[in-house]
């Protein structure tokens, strides 16, 4: 009798997920699908805006760019009012670098942001654009908040939850029971194309999508999650995007950039990744590094009056927020996680159709079942599409 009251008790919790899992599928597929996908594009956006922006036959400039004039040029091109916030430097010395200005705000609306795009070779400016406008710009966005500033960022953490939630009881519902592992790895677990690929996909990619589902979720209410790690992990005191009231920064700074890239390249075995201007609180320059050997960027710190350069040293909540976006992102990671990232967010579009196309079928051969016991007079017996393995 207990065997028989754990058997009922196991199956109905079965069915509950089975159809937790099912009903969220089918009922987010249109707001799943679109947030994954905008993802994997992402996922490599600087190697094909990288490869778009550069010129056919570049190569390596024979001298430094000379980045005061370049910022000079970016400041012309993008009109009154616009004031350099960032130069960033490609690892591979032919492509472009781009330079990002900030505008004036118009009254309620965000400030406008230009990136200007920089020939490292006599500094004049190739292009400049509002990154927004642009179609990753967009994707950003999109995948940021859907394009809804209020709210929409809420409504992606939501997304982010589900997709969790759906990869934890895709999981569950695959898990061989009675230790059935042989049949578990099979791919002809059923006759149908559709079953096979969705059992096999899903759980090959559950552990990364439950993973970058969690990383995304932290992103999404970034300062809940800040409030929470900081609770269990020291990070620095935040402080306003851009430093200053407003995000702003110096617009007249003692030290020039061609200064700043100078005294940052002293540093041995590393490359400048990108240089932040300084702002009104702090008065120091940012400049982030690439190190040999090193996956996590090093940055330093430079006064933008004394020229005294400091090496920023990150508190393991800071250490672990990074790595967070990274893990999201499939940046400083290796190809591998980046590739897998990016299958990640193709996976729930396949995952989707299959899973709707299962089902339907389901939903055929039970209307033909109660038709065929009608006619015969039995009782209905429920059946199923493959189930996972027991």
């Amino acid at each position: 009798m207990p065997t028989a009251t754990s058997t009922h008790r196991r199956g109905s919790l079965k069915r509950l997920w089975r159809n937790i899992h099912l009903w969220l599928g089918i009922g987010l597929f249109v707001l799943l699908v679109p947030v994954a996908l905008s993802g994997a594009l992402l996922v490599y956006h600087d190697d094909i805006g990288e490869f778009m922006s550069t010129p056919g036959g570049a190569v390596p400039p024979s001298k430094p760019t000379d980045l005061t004039l370049a910022v000079a040029n970016a400041r012309k091109a993008a009109g009154d009012g616009f004031t350099p916030m960032s130069i960033n430097f490609p690892e591979d010395n032919r492509v472009p670098l781009t330079i990002a200005l900030r505008g004036p705000a118009a009254k309620g609306e965000r400030p406008v942001r230009l990136t200007a795009t920089i020939d490292r070779h006599d500094a004049h400016v190739l292009s400049i654009v509002n990154f927004r406008d642009t179609f990753f710009g967009f994707m950003h966005v999109f995948h940021e908040n859907l394009t809804i500033p209020d709210y929409g960022r809420s409504v992606v953490g939501w997304t982010g939850v589900a997709m969790l939630t759906l990869a934890l009881t895709g999981l569950y519902l695959w898990w061989p029971r009675h230790g059935q592992w042989s049949r578990a790895f099979v791919w002809r677990r059923s006759p149908a194309t559709s079953s096979n690929l969705h059992y096999m996909t899903g759980f090959w990619i559950c552990f990364p999508l439950a993973l970058i589902s969690l990383t995304g979720i932290y992103l999404a209410w970034p300062q809940q999650g800040r409030d929470l790690l900081s609770s269990v992990a020291p990070m620095t005191p935040q402080q306003q995007r851009g430093g200053g009231p407003g995000g702003q920064v110096m617009a007249n700074t003692t030290r020039s950039p061609s200064e700043i890239y100078a005294a940052a390249s002293a540093r041995p075995n590393s490359a400048v990744d990108a240089i932040f201007y300084p702002n009104p609180q702090t008065g120091a320059w940012r400049v982030r590094l690439r190190e040999d050997g090193k996956a996590e960027p090093v940055t330093i710190i430079i006064n933008d009056r004394s020229g005294e350069v400091s090496v920023v040293q990150p508190l393991s909540g800071d250490r672990t927020a990074s790595w967070i976006r990274w893990l999201h992102e499939g940046s400083h990671s290796g190809e591998v996680w980046r590739f897998v990232v990016f299958l990640s967010g193709i996976m729930p579009a396949v995952l989707g159709v299959t899973g709707i196309l299962v089902w339907l079928r389901q939903r055929r051969q039970r209307a033909l079942m109660k038709r065929t016991n009608a006619v015969a007079g039995a009782k209905p017996v429920p059946i199923g599409d493959a189930a996972p393995a027991e």
